[in-house]
């Protein structure tokens, strides 16, 4: 099975200081949406893994991320792709959990879930925590300059062998 791991905000979506609380709010970047259609094309089975701290401060509920969430998979198959599943960390940044990127507690629920190992993976992010979650699950980092991407690239040394990629 070849898996493409994906962030949510600022890979698929626009990012926003006040966290994405309603479908309204969000809004596909330009062309994630084809993106996803031609990696299942290639045939690549696409599962989004996102931090959603805005749960732990109660800024939304589990119910309006679950709105958010099939506004954004009503988008991809409008777009003629599939997204196979959504893993997130609701825990705010201090709470210890596993389950936060860059922790790979929900890349180990991901591989149980899916019977598979990681390590041939490649996984799209625009944070810093992004790349050292897909380093120390194996998969290959790639970082898009959408959303918070230019400022993670800055933060990188000489890119550390990570491709970087305009957008999606």
């Amino acid at each position: 099975m070849r898996l493409l791991l994906l962030d949510r905000d600022g890979v698929i979506n626009h990012e926003s200081p006040e966290f994405i609380k309603s479908p309204e709010e969000w809004r596909p970047i330009s062309g994630s949406m084809g993106a996803i259609s031609r990696a299942n094309q290639l045939g690549f089975q696409v599962v989004v893994v996102s931090n959603q701290s805005g749960i732990g401060r109660e800024l939304l509920s589990i119910e309006a991320l679950n709105q958010i969430h099939n506004r954004m998979l009503d988008e991809v198959i409008r777009h003629g792709g599939n997204i196979s599943a959504i893993f997130f960390c609701p825990h705010l940044p201090d709470q210890a959990c596993r389950c936060r990127k860059p922790r790979t507690g929900l890349f180990e629920s991901i591989q149980k879930r899916l019977g598979t190992k990681l390590d041939q993976a490649y996984y799209v992010g625009d944070r810093l925590s992004d790349i050292k979650a897909a380093q120390k699950i194996g998969a290959l980092p790639m970082l898009v300059k959408t959303g918070h991407g230019e400022q993670t690239l800055a933060e990188l040394p000489k890119h550390g062998g990570i491709q970087v990629f305009r957008d999606l």
